[in-house]
């Protein structure tokens, strides 16, 4: 089949969250099956900043809401898939990948034309085009409006993945003018519109041919008020057309046989090297290392929705009551930021906070941890739960999406699960976590089988880039 898979960010090029790591890997995983599969992206600044350099592969021009937009296109590789990334440096080097300014909006339906302009333009007719999240959630009305005579075309489903409900895209209504879909009011939600906004997501999800979400439980949460972020009746309306597949991992970065940012390989048969990146991770950290003493780590945005800023007071009891240690790291929330600063303070050599994002200490943290802790109020699939479960680090997570669907409870007489999991969002469901965790590490036969369920475990994205292909084939054949 062809596939155009479209995204606004894509590791290593552009990255601020999982979204990244998927547009990277599932394309991949899908080209290794057979299929013809190009990718989409904005050049950022931050690409170039980051040490790539597109190919030039021409340009493009198009009119968009009386606008004339001219796009230099770049070309990258990643493996066997080409990457095309759509170069307008008024809208796309700033610094920051999204922003709040009164463009933010005309940003993405740029990309959105221009993807459909490298189809038209190259004579290339796709199968499937693959949207995700709001920013490409004007991919399937272009399709249908404005590109609606194009016989390339004729035959394109379209799949859009919700990778996370909360972030929709929503701009005034006025923007309909910026966007060239005057014409097209009545395509839109009609009560938002009246009310004086417009929402991508939301458009996205009423003309895309199908809706994925990134896990199973997320796409049964995401029908209800709760969870479902002011969609769950859209949602609902199109339950038939809405199916929730696991995210994977890429296993040639997140593998720890092959991980080159920790510094001692090791597999199931060689897990006592874990403890070697342990103490090398707390020494490097300024952290004395005591064998024996668990370590507990965190690699998160801080925002509420990961629920952090529940984990100062039931660590500061593990840490009063044991030997334990503490490593966090991330960026976000201020009020989450300052929590963490006041752990490291009160726990000076037993706690530690590194504000920002660090690629090889991130993997150092997955390898050199006894637990990793995932507490989110709620995790459309989540992919550190994953990645710890391949380290032999067992996961502390709420039930929730997709942690929900990839970590079962240990039960120490049976030998069975993978993590520690916890139902009520509240300091007191992490509390009881970290003290079955604690219990769990005492019997160190046990816990090494725990260590090895969870590294037994295929997260592969080989198994998951099925499951697309599956759902790809059976729209296509509706068409």
């Amino acid at each position: 089949m062809k596939i155009l898979f479209v995204a606004s960010e894509v590791a290593p090029f552009a990255k601020t969250g999982g979204l990244a790591d998927v547009a990277a890997s599932l394309p991949r995983a899908l080209a290794a099956l057979g299929h013809d599969v190009r990718l989409v992206m904005p050049l950022y600044d931050r690409v170039l900043d980051n040490g790539h350099q597109p190919r030039p592969a021409g340009q493009i021009t198009f009119e968009l809401g009386g606008r004339q937009i001219t796009a230099g296109v770049g070309r990258l590789d990643l493996e066997s898939v080409p990457v095309a990334l759509v170069d307008v440096p008024d809208l796309y080097h700033r610094g920051d990948l999204y922003g709040d300014e009164s463009d933010e909006g005309l940003r993405f339906a740029v990309l959105s034309v221009a993807a459909l302009e490298l189809c038209r333009l190259g004579d290339w007719s796709p199968d499937i085009i693959h949207c995700n999240d709001w920013q490409t959630g004007l991919i399937p009305l272009y399709l249908g409006t404005r590109y609606a005579g194009e016989r390339r075309f004729a035959a394109t489903s379209t799949v859009l993945t919700i990778h996370n409900l909360a972030y929709q895209g929503k701009f005034p209504s006025r923007t309909l003018g910026d966007l060239g879909l005057l014409g097209h009011r009545h395509l839109f939600h009609q009560e938002h519109l009246t009310q004086g906004w417009l929402g991508f997501l939301e458009t996205g999800l009423i003309h895309a041919d199908m809706l994925t979400t990134v896990s199973p439980t997320y796409a049964t949460e995401i029908l209800t008020p709760a969870y479902g972020a002011g969609l769950d009746g859209l949602l609902r309306r199109r339950a038939d057309h809405l199916v929730g597949i696991l995210n994977g991992i890429d296993e040639t970065v997140w593998n720890p046989a092959v991980d080159q940012h920790i510094p001692h390989q090791y597999s199931q048969k060689t897990l006592w090297r874990k403890e070697w990146n342990k103490r090398q991770l707390l020494e490097s950290l300024g952290m004395p290392y005591e064998e024996h003493a668990p370590l507990f780590g965190v690699v998160s945005r801080l925002v509420s929705q990961k629920g952090i800023g529940l984990l100062p007071w039931p660590i500061s009891g593990v840490l009063e009551s044991t030997n334990s240690r503490f490593v966090a790291l991330g960026s976000g929330e201020p009020d989450i930021e300052g929590r963490l600063r006041w752990l490291t303070d009160r726990f000076p050599g037993r706690a530690h906070f590194v504000s920002g994002y660090d690629e090889p200490l991130a993997h150092q943290i997955e390898a050199g941890a006894d637990v990793f802790l995932m507490p989110s109020q709620y995790e459309p699939s989540g992919l550190n739960q994953m990645y710890s479960l391949a380290y032999g680090t067992p996961p502390l997570v709420r039930k929730t999406g997709g942690l929900a669907d990839t970590v079962h409870h240990w039960q120490p007489a049976a030998g069975t699960g993978t993590g520690f999991v916890f139902e009520n969002f509240d300091e007191g469901g992490v509390w009881w976590a970290l003290n079955q965790a604690l219990e769990a590490m005492r019997d160190s036969t046990g816990w090494k089988r725990l260590q090895w369920n969870g590294m037994a475990v295929d997260n592969s994205w080989g198994a998951r880039a099925r499951e697309y292909e599956a759902l790809y084939m059976e729209i296509g054949g509706e068409r």
